[in-house]
């Protein structure tokens, strides 16, 4: 059984730390605005939030 996950969109408070991709990226101003946001995304694209870094949320494909 094989389970194949896929990073559906980013979210960050670092604009300059971006480079070229392809999942979506959503640029926060706020720590309390990167939750929300990604909490937000989470339940339109049925994903789950994983924490990369204090500033940085990705979002994966269930």
């Amino acid at each position: 059984m094989s389970t194949e996950t896929e990073i559906v969109a980013i979210v960050t408070t670092k604009k300059e730390m971006l480079q070229g991709g392809g999942a979506p990226v959503f640029i926060v101003n706020a720590n309390k605005e990167l939750q929300e946001t990604a909490m937000n995304l989470e339940k339109i694209l049925d994903a789950e939030t994983h924490e990369i870094s204090p500033t940085t949320l990705i979002l994966v494909a269930r």
